[in-house]
């Protein structure tokens, strides 16, 4: 049995997988002499008018089946694997790694560290090179991957072979040149650490990665998350409200000159700064597109200018309602907001905000998606909900109605007694839900 063997879980009816006959439980071992890894070498020769593709089937045959299409048609094919291969682990041990801070006794999946550089082009996920061989780099250049999303942290090496707690750390900026020279799209991030990657350290990595633009498209800095579970780790200070000012100070002093330069802001601080320095959020045209929204760089402004432009296109009228909202410390004053926005738009809502703070993880934590649902009961059992209590989507698993702390949603449903709706990540759905006559709660 070759290495690489990829198992059919579907075949889509009328395809040309079907039409020769393959089933699910057959496997495809080559595509014209080339063993197929993953995903990627899968997409990339299956492209071509003329197929050669060595099947194993489910009765143990190989078979060769001679394939005539159009170029780029699909076969229409869905493997038991979406990567079809295993992801593959982080090698690091950054001294910043929230994995490392987590509790014990979580469900496995949540202590696993992906750096898979596939990952970055599939989801978008950031990842710090130190896995990729010469091999995978020269596949994502043959293949033009792109955009690859790059944690970059610092540009100085042996600080990077510090913070990463990896000798082989060092080289990023070499990786990057290379994808540079290919022409591929890249973004990348910093996890600032107070006394180690900030201030002169910073201003160093911004200059660095400045040099690659336009492929090189931005670069967004984040605050360290700092959980009470750091026992035996390395010694991280919290920002304060003045260092979060002389941060953002830093970053608008490289905005002003990319933008003179380049014509572009590039460089981007997170929302949480602008948050703990006690600073307005600025305009949209600050964001250049949201570029950086997963990184929390402009979700509070785009979400408020989401719900104006819902806000405006409606008519209030005099609906009566009672619902109640929970969300982190982080968001809290926005959410508080727009919540007082939608009220005078219909004078006769009433909508309660509650600020949950994160005791599973410790109050530093300050976002909605590091929420617990033990966190949440113990917070609402005896406070007003009214009709339905509403939270945002990103306090649950991604495919499944589960907290952090594996209570579900029917589980707090249940021991709040109230129905729960769950809030998408936008303006729109904000405030629909917020207003919508019906009782439409996900669990009563």
């Amino acid at each position: 049995m070759k290495k690489h063997l990829h198992k059919i879980a579907w075949v889509e009816p009328g395809s040309i997988a079907e039409e020769l006959g393959l089933e699910p439980g057959d496997a495809i071992e080559e595509i014209n002499g080339n063993e197929i890894e993953d995903i990627f070498d899968y997409q990339y020769y299956v492209e071509d008018e003329y197929l050669d593709v060595l099947i194993l089937t489910k009765d143990g045959e190989e078979c060769v089946l001679e394939i005539e299409k159009d170029e780029d048609e699909d076969l229409g094919i869905t493997f038991e694997s979406s990567l079809m291969d295993e992801y593959h682990s982080c090698c690091n041990k950054c001294m910043f790694c929230f994995i490392d801070q987590m509790p014990p006794g979580m469900r496995d999946t949540l202590y696993f560290k992906d750096d898979d550089s596939r990952l970055s082009f599939l989801q978008g996920n950031y990842i710090t090179l130190t896995n990729m061989r010469d091999k995978d780099i020269e596949r994502v250049i043959k293949y033009h991957l792109s955009p690859i999303n790059i944690s970059v942290h610092t540009t100085n090496p042996e600080l990077r072979c510090k913070m990463l707690h990896n000798r082989f750390a060092g080289d990023v900026l070499d990786k990057i040149g290379r994808f540079y020279e290919a022409g591929i799209r890249m973004n990348s991030q910093v996890v600032l650490c107070q006394g180690l990657n900030d201030e002169e350290e910073l201003d160093r990595t911004i200059s660095d990665l400045g040099k690659f633009i336009p492929h090189m498209e931005s670069l967004s800095v984040v605050p360290v998350g700092l959980t009470k579970y750091r026992e035996g780790l390395a010694p991280l200070k919290l920002f304060g409200k003045e260092d979060a000012k002389k941060v953002l100070k830093q970053i608008h002093k490289w905005q002003d000159y990319f933008r003179e330069n380049y014509g572009t802001t590039f460089v981007h601080a997170s929302d949480e700064w602008f948050i703990l320095a006690g600073q307005e959020f600025p305009d949209e045209a600050y964001y250049e597109g949201y570029g950086q929204l997963e990184n929390g760089v402009g979700m509070m402004r785009l979400l408020l200018e989401e719900v104006k432009e819902r806000l405006e296109e409606l008519s209030g009228d005099d609906r009566e309602k009672t619902v109640s909202i929970a969300t982190a410390k982080l968001a809290f004053p926005t959410i508080e907001k727009l919540a007082r926005d939608v009220e005078k738009k219909f004078p006769h809502i009433k909508v309660h905000v509650y600020c949950i703070k994160n005791e599973f993880f410790g109050e530093h934590i300050t976002v909605s998606g590091l929420l617990t649902g033990g966190d949440i009961i113990a917070q609402l059992k005896d406070r007003e909900l009214g009709e339905e209590l509403l939270l945002p989507c990103n306090v649950l698993k991604a495919d499944e109605d589960i907290f952090l702390d594996d209570i579900s949603l029917k589980g707090l449903s249940d021991s709040l007694q109230v129905p729960v709706n769950i809030i998408q990540s936008e303006g729109r759905d904000f405030v629909d839900k917020i207003i919508a006559i019906e009782n439409g709660g996900n669990y009563e």
